[in-house]
């Protein structure tokens, strides 16, 4: 209804403006021929000598081309000397117009050209006087009057034939809105009818919509959305189930442990065994919640919160957080750490990569191995490098050891305390500070981690 509005009051100020127009244009028209009339006929009669009827009449009978309605010729005080119609001869015509050409003054000494044009259901009604000079003097007015029903008539004719093209347009215009209208709601009805049905949880629902327009490209997003929500759900339901079975496996057996004691008469040396196993389960529990904590923790914590600092310091604290496990299998760390690079980052969340990747390292070497962690400078990115010399990943599970309590070996990791969420977090960190993680690995030989974050170069990063 706005767009029709609109529309018909658009092309009413066209219907108008065009009728103006029109009605300007045979004005101009009529002012310059009605003009050209007076002025020929009030130059003929300058040349008299005398200004009388019968003067008067042979000029004007000698002017065929003033073919007007009425003609009306005045003296200097607007005493009528000729009248096509002989109704005001000998007496004062006291016109406007009449009055207006002989008005003699400063600016205009020798009078003014009148003219004046109205149109009225079909007729047009002008009216030119101008003034009869003689040697720079006034001494009479010519004074005429045309009735045009042909002008009028054309008038009338554009007129109308305008404002059928105006009425057609907004019938055209009210029939195109009803139809887009219609195929506008019914489109918009359908998405909102697919938006409800997705509201429910049923994301697997898929808008269909054909064509190209806005609602097209609306209902491709959404769609997009309701994979990412699928997706979501999917991780969500997989992340509920993995930690419940996680979780599970230690409290049965602290369950197990507790009732064992209870039901059964333990000598003192059982039941100490049996209460240092609840508490080997109990520290599981409590690194695998650290472990959740830091995770969303990590998912959860904005880009903005940053600082920069340099690698090397972190990784000198965690090997030396690490080396007496490191010792216990006989693993030797190689520190190549010379060539280190500001970097844009929290030292919390560099620390947390930094000992996942080296604890990682030393979890899952070969007795009398070595960990190898390098800082290199490749174009504009500060590398951090973790090299071990263990068991190696399988090609195919390569593409899963970033996914939450995804284990290569879950007999080894169990035996480790691996929680399967050590990976996953670096992998976290490493993308929310703009960073990216690779990962290369031989069976049997190690495993590389490469990590590359933009460089910080102060002097660059004021420009």
């Amino acid at each position: 209804m706005t767009y029709v509005v609109i529309t018909f009051v658009v092309l009413l100020i066209l219907n108008i403006y065009c009728s103006s127009i029109s009605q300007m244009l045979f004005y101009k028209s009529k002012e310059s021929a009605m003009i050209e009339k007076c002025m020929l006929a009030a130059d003929e009669i300058s040349t008299l000598e005398v200004l009388n009827t019968s003067t008067i009449t042979q000029i004007v009978n000698q002017l065929e081309s003033l073919t007007v309605t009425r003609l009306m010729i005045t003296d200097q005080q607007g005493k009528v000397l000729y009248d096509s119609s002989e109704s005001c001869v000998g007496s004062y015509a006291l016109f406007p117009e009449i009055m207006q050409a002989l008005q003699v003054r400063d600016d205009t000494p020798t009078g003014n050209k009148v003219f004046f044009w109205q149109y009225h259901d079909g007729t047009t009604d002008s009216r030119a006087a101008a003034p009869i000079v003689n040697y720079g003097t006034v001494v009479g007015c010519v004074y005429m009057t045309e009735y045009d029903t042909t002008q009028g008539a054309l008038i009338r004719s554009l007129q109308l034939t305008v404002l059928r093209i105006t009425l057609f347009l907004e019938v055209v215009v009210v029939v195109f809105s009803l139809a887009f209208a219609k195929t506008f709601s019914r489109r918009l009805r359908r998405i909102m009818a697919s938006m409800r049905i997705i509201r429910e949880g049923d994301y697997s629902h898929k808008v269909d919509m054909s064509g190209s327009d806005e609602l097209t490209v609306l209902a491709e997003e959404i769609n997009d959305l309701t994979d990412r929500l699928q997706t979501s759900e999917r991780k969500r339901s997989q992340f509920v189930s993995d930690a419940s079975h996680e979780l599970k496996t230690p409290l049965a057996s602290i369950k197990l442990l507790t009732d064992s004691i209870l039901q059964y008469d333990m000598d003192l040396e059982t039941t100490r065994e049996f209460v240092s196993d609840i508490g080997s389960e109990a520290e599981r529990l409590n690194r695998m919640t650290t472990k959740l904590l830091s995770l969303t923790k990590a998912e959860g914590r904005s880009t903005e919160e940053s600082e920069i600092i340099y690698m090397a310091p972190t990784v000198q604290r965690v090997a030396r957080m690490l080396r007496a496990n490191a010792m216990q299998t006989n693993i030797t760390f190689h520190l190549e750490l010379e060539e280190d690079t500001p970097i844009l980052i929290l030292e919390d969340d560099l620390y947390q990569i930094v000992f996942n990747l080296m604890e990682n390292g030393i979890k899952y070497n070969l007795p009398g191995g070595s960990l190898t962690v390098r800082l290199s400078r490749q174009e504009d990115n500060a590398v951090l490098q973790v090299t071990d010399t263990g068991m190696g990943i399988p090609e195919d599970a390569i593409a899963h050891i970033f996914e939450r309590f995804y284990r290569v070996d879950k007999a080894r990791s169990r035996a480790t305390g691996g929680s399967g969420l050590g990976l996953s977090i670096v992998h976290t960190i490493v993308q929310r500070n703009r960073g990216q993680i690779d990962v290369s690995s031989v069976v049997g030989q190690g495993t590389t981690f490469t990590i590359a974050f933009p460089a910080f170069d102060a002097e660059v990063d004021r420009e």
